[in-house]
């Protein structure tokens, strides 16, 4: 047999093995993980502990550095630290500060300390929860958290539930239980049959409605183009009296939660004028559905409970580390016949089995973070965390006005649009604030204008970083 060739007892071919070192003793082994451990949160709690100092931005030098990722597949084994300290040495000067206080971008929030540390601890627990019988603990706290999620955001309790990666596999879980409904009111079994011959599906939409809604309505074949668009007011809510006749089946997508003003949908009216024809309603929530869950704010999402559907983020104002979607169907079953596996073989227990719900089965154990998030914030913790960002963003735009900018959205939750002038200008702002690295704000189109978005999302930001980033704001729109 060649050197480094290992057969097994069937003589299949198994691996090529080059053996560069003898194998640890288990001892030995846990010693050096638990140091590799040990070194791995010592250099977390480092790059955390700069962030507040750092610039936002990577500078040109450390984007520069990345080149040096640009090698041929090693042949031979690489030490665990020294692959840790070339990503802390190359990767972590070459991040966005996203988890620091002043990265306004995307509506991205940081991730909540006991968030974090428990995410830390779902990768060493390695969990697949796909099946209680796989996972019982990753089954369990999706149990819970769900349970919780549907109180704080004061939904029906009976809701399904999807752990899933973002808003985008959100609106898709949520719509694909929507298509199953309203195809199976109309005879049709789309999961068995397909959509080749099946009834044409109305799907209506805002015409500010996010990509991610229509990217999700493309892959579940219900199509981009061919979906009716209602005209919005200045601040991207739709005008349900301009929603055009319902004949079933059909679909009709809202908002809570504009991307770029915060502004919502009339989720009362839209419901009843799309109920009334047999529609079913689904709320696109990325971060706007968290409203419900603040004493202060919860009057914005007001009907919203009336809807079959509902999409959010619960990396953006839950503040848990990516990727963490979730999606709530008021119709549970039509959520499991959507999803599930037909395949016999896979134990089938007393508890909610989480494949049933989404479109993966093999996936990370979401619900251990979020879980983690919901227990360590309470509900008044929540609020304050949603109601402090929302009291920061008014913060925000009155210091910008007070410096001569332009805010172009109505205040009403955590988002700013600004301008500073013609779009050119704007977008010259833009870039002398990125270039400053104070803060992150992106650059964004709004009914035909270029604006500047700030979104206040993270629980780590506070009043003086508000502040320093005014100042940073002002100083590069002066000429």
């Amino acid at each position: 047999m060649a050197k480094g060739l290992t057969l097994s007892s069937t003589g299949c071919f198994l691996r090529a093995v080059v053996r560069t070192r003898p194998i640890l003793p288990i001892s030995r082994y846990h010693l050096k993980m638990r140091a590799l451990l040990k070194l791995t949160a010592e250099t977390a709690a480092r790059y955390l502990e700069n962030l507040k100092e750092r610039s936002v931005a990577p500078s040109p030098q450390a984007l520069e550095q990345l080149t040096e990722l640009e090698e041929p597949m090693p042949e031979l084994p690489t030490e665990a630290d020294r692959i840790l300290e070339t990503l802390d040495r190359i990767g972590s000067p070459a991040t966005m500060a996203m988890a620091g206080p002043r990265y306004f971008g995307f509506v991205i929030g940081g991730s909540l300390p006991a968030a974090l540390a428990a995410n830390w601890l779902a990768g060493a627990w390695d969990q697949c929860p796909g099946l209680f019988a796989a996972s019982p603990i990753g089954a369990v706290l999706e149990e819970v958290s769900l349970r919780w999620l549907l109180d704080v955001l004061k939904l029906p309790a009976d809701c399904g539930g999807a752990f899933v990666t973002g808003a985008t596999m959100a609106n898709f879980t949520a719509l694909a239980a929507a298509r199953h409904r309203v195809l199976a009111n109309a005879g049709w079994d789309v999961e068995a049959d397909g959509l080749f011959g099946a009834p044409p599906i109305t799907v209506v939409v805002g015409d500010e409605s996010h990509p991610s809604l229509i990217k999700a309505l493309g892959m579940l074949g219900l199509g981009r183009s061919r979906i009716k668009r209602v005209p919005v007011d200045r601040q991207g809510r739709m005008l349900a009296s301009e929603m055009p006749p319902l004949s079933k089946p059909a679909i009709v997508c809202m908002q809570a939660g504009n991307v770029n003003t915060g502004a919502f949908d009339p989720a009362e009216e839209i419901c009843e004028r799309a109920h009334s024809s047999g529609a079913w309603v689904h709320i696109d929530g990325a971060f706007g559905l968290w409203a419900a869950a603040s004493p202060r704010y919860e009057h914005l999402i007001e009907g919203a409970a009336g809807a079959d559907s509902w999409a959010t983020d619960a990396h953006k104002w839950l503040n848990v580390p990516y990727d963490s979607g979730l999606a709530f169907v008021k119709d549970a079953a039509a959520l499991k016949n959507a999803m599930s596996l037909t395949a016999a073989y896979l134990p089938q227990g007393e508890h909610r089995e989480p494949s049933q719900y989404t479109p993966e089965l093999s996936r990370r154990a979401r619900g251990v973070e979020i879980w983690a998030a919901l227990k360590s914030l309470g509900r008044t913790g929540l609020a304050d965390l949603i109601e402090r960002n929302c009291c920061l963003a008014r913060r925000f735009a009155e210091g910008l006005q007070r410096g001569d900018c332009q805010i172009l959205n109505e205040i009403v939750l955590n988002q700013v649009l600004v301008s500073f002038g013609d779009d050119t200008r704007t977008r010259e702002v833009i870039e002398r604030v990125q270039r400053d690295g104070t803060c992150w704000c992106g650059p964004t189109e709004w009914q035909g204008r270029t604006a500047m978005r700030i979104s206040l999302s993270s629980w780590a930001t506070r009043d003086e970083d508000v502040e320093r980033s005014v100042a940073a704001i002002l100083q590069a729109s002066i000429v």
